[in-house]
């Protein structure tokens, strides 16, 4: 008897689907995409229309081999790939290879049964305009890095290799790392006035200088700094001006791709990569026991729509009334973000009744932590604003304005769930004020005069550099992980202490495509490009038009750049160090993960060795140096020199000093925007105030 068949992507979908659908259905899988351009040659007919020329992946004639044996015994094929473009390229790809006269294409939002028995009713025809808008984006990346790479090999390097998108974002870090380099630190001053009531039990606060004679003020050095404390000098502090106000803190909307990417970053510490494999893996379905079995328990993960459904509204609306109050449901509607392609709906649970706790016994660690979020977001989202009675005092001083603003939460709200305050905002917030009135005087206790520098922009992180992108409208949710991964792997940028640096040779490629290949790297260019390829989607522009136009002034580019450009000769960093191995002088490289000693004679010699740096701390467990080394993935940690007899490992550096409260080792803690400070490493609520040093370690000799 024929079954129904029904072919997804994944293996772990396929059998998620097959525990919940009933018998009559076949599903199988076609473990990601059949067909490719070859990996050989260009596998594009310029001159005929840029005609792709397709062929069997490499190792898939096994998975072919049994979906064309399904399909013989199959009464109908439901074509259930991911519901994106590169999904319904898939479906193509699968109907074409297995000659499929008329595929039914379903799309599965969820991997839930009720989501799956509606999709099998509805079941639509394959978009060939999403199609086409994919042939057009995997064209364009082949023409790019295939007519631009030999050019790489032949005047800076062999193995080298351009990409349309991740250009673009290695030319974001390298302007950034330059930025930063032409950074000239700037002195100012902070005058903070400690002022108490005058009461039987006084009650202190701080405010700080705003205004002199009623205008904004700024300190540039000690020389102002000190004439101003001296002005201040026997003072009559008294309260000018009370103003309160509510304050509403609006819930965020629910996550899509960009946003939990950095979200996960932020606060789980969750690489881009990592974050979207957990997600897959709780989109795809997990096996929770019982009567629920194997379920999906997110939606689709890759999105860059705010929109939910009616449905999982109400069923917000009725968890929130029941949990936490009638008072906590807000409506819960969030405005689509411009440019979002709106094709599915955010990312949410597949069902709120399971609260993370629920599944606390049930999912790994990273796939909890990573389900809270989503469920905590989701949930907030549907919530109300948190309220706060916001109170500011203007106190005069001679003919100076010092300001105190205190805020106290009336109502928590979404903050109940989900607080999304980040560290700055966490900073800026204002303990209560005592009850003042106008004309009350004041004592001051003492000022506060403190010394800061003007900061350069922070490094990009992953999550910085994913919203950088998503902003200036370049790549899409199912690219934005491959982008970071992609420009690693070449070993244009790695990562210290979780930021990006552009290495010698992403800093070599770079200047060559901004000179020779302008419209490659550019932000605007790139992002018409991205809105283009959404047209050919929408079915509003042709394909083949969109890359003859792109490829008459590439070509012309490109015959320029193979006159002009010039060989580029790339120094390797030297040491003092000889290879033990054949006598020849080390130098230093870069490679994926970052820099390393390798004999100059390489090829020949093969002989290298990690980097390792002596920070001048002292190991706490025995007593030898601490040094600065790099994981084989190329994050850094600091271990002892004595290294296996002694295993003290610190993934944050190690100071010299040693707490004056506990005697325990401190250790250097970085704040967003790369400031420094030190913390102890057993209570880190120890007062220190010794300060994070500025000086680069030393190189060490092992």
């Amino acid at each position: 008897m024929k079954k129904p068949l029904i072919i997804v992507e994944s293996p772990t979908k396929a059998r998620t689907i097959k525990k919940f659908l009933p018998g009559r259905f076949a599903v199988k899988a076609s473990v990601g995409h059949v067909r490719d351009l070859p990996k050989s040659t260009l596998g594009v007919d310029i001159a005929h229309d840029f005609t792709p020329k397709y062929v069997t992946i490499k190792g898939k004639a096994e998975v072919i081999k049994e979906l064309r044996s399904a399909v013989k015994t199959a009464s109908d094929v439901y074509l259930a790939t991911d519901p994106d473009r590169e999904g319904e390229a898939i479906a193509w790809h699968l109907a074409q290879l297995l000659k499929l006269d008329d595929p039914k294409r379903i799309e599965l939002h969820e991997i839930t049964k009720s989501a799956a028995l509606a999709a099998l009713k509805h079941p639509h025809h394959i978009d060939i305009d999403r199609v086409n808008a994919q042939q057009a984006r995997r064209i364009l990346d082949r023409l790019v890095g295939y007519k631009i790479s030999p050019l790489l090999w032949s005047k800076v390097r062999g193995g080298l290799s351009a990409g349309r998108v991740q250009s673009v974002a290695v030319k974001l870090i390298v302007d950034r790392e330059r930025e930063i380099a032409a950074f000239v630190a700037k002195e100012y001053w902070s005058i903070t006035a400690v002022l108490s009531t005058d009461e039987d039990i006084p009650t202190t606060f701080a405010a700080e200088l705003v205004s002199e004679r009623g205008k904004k003020i700024e300190i540039p050095n000690t020389q102002r700094a000190q004439e101003i404390v001296a002005a201040l000098e026997g003072a009559a502090y008294r309260v000018a001006a009370i103003k309160k106000r509510e304050v509403r803190r609006q819930p965020p909307p629910p996550f899509t791709t960009s946003t939990l990417q950095q979200e996960a970053s932020r606060k789980l510490k969750m690489r881009v990569r990592r974050a979207m494999q957990v997600a897959q893996a709780l989109y795809e379905g997990v096996d929770l026991g019982g009567s629920e079995g194997t379920v999906g328990l997110i939606t689709y993960m890759r999105t860059d729509s705010t929109r939910i459904s009616e449905l999982s509204r109400d069923a917000a609306r009725h968890f929130i009334t029941q949990t936490y109050g009638a008072d906590f449901h807000g409506g819960g509607r969030h405005r689509v973000r411009e440019g979002a392609q709106d094709a599915h709906e955010a990312i949410r649970p597949t069902d709120v009744s399971r609260t993370p706790q629920r599944l606390a016994g049930v999912l790994k660690r990273e796939e909890l932590r990573l389900y809270t979020l989503i469920w905590e977001r989701f949930v907030a989202s549907q919530m109300t604003a948190a309220l706060f009675d916001q109170t500011t005092v203007d106190i005069a001083a001679h003919e100076y304005g010092f300001r105190a603003t205190g805020t106290v939460m009336r109502f928590p709200g979404f903050t109940r769930v989900y607080d999304d305050a980040r560290d700055d905002d966490a900073a800026k917030g204002r303990a209560p004020l005592p009850e003042l009135a106008e004309s009350e005087a004041l004592r001051c206790e003492r000022l506060e005069p403190k010394q800061h520098f003007t900061e350069p922009p922070p490094r990009y992180t992953e999550a910085a550099l994913v919203k950088a992108l998503e902003e200036n409208g370049i790549g899409r949710p199912s690219t934005y992980s491959a982008i970071v991964e992609t420009i690693q792997g070449r070993g244009y940028v790695t990562q210290q202490e979780r930021r990006f640096v552009p290495t010698q040779i992403g800093e070599a490629v770079n200047d060559l495509l901004v000179e020779h290949f302008p419209k490659i790297v550019n932000l605007d260019f790139t992002a018409r490009m991205e809105s283009d390829l959404d047209h050919i989607a929408e079915g509003h522009e042709d394909w083949i038009a969109l890359l003859t136009r792109f490829y008459g002034p590439f070509e012309s580019e490109l015959h320029e750049a193979e006159k002009k450009l010039p060989r580029l000769e790339l120094r390797d960093e030297p040491t003092d160090e000889i290879c033990p191995n054949c006598g020849r002088p080390m130098v230093i490289k870069t490679g994926r993960f970052g820099k390393f000693i390798s004999c100059s004679g390489y090829p020949e010699c093969k002989t290298t060795k990690p980097i390792v740096k002596d920070t001048g701390a002292i190991c706490p467990q025995c007593g030898g140096a601490i040094l600065e080394r790099r994981s084989r993935k190329g994050r850094t940690f600091y271990g002892c020199a004595n290294y296996p007899k002694c295993d003290f490992v610190s993934w944050d550096a190690v100071a010299q000093e040693r707490c004056p409260v506990c005697g325990s080792h401190v250790i250097v803690k970085t704040r967003r925007g790369g400031t420094k400070h030190h913390q102890c490493a057993a209570d880190r609520h120890h007062q220190l105030s010794v300060p994070a040093p500025a000086q680069e370690p030393a190189l060490a000799s092992s």
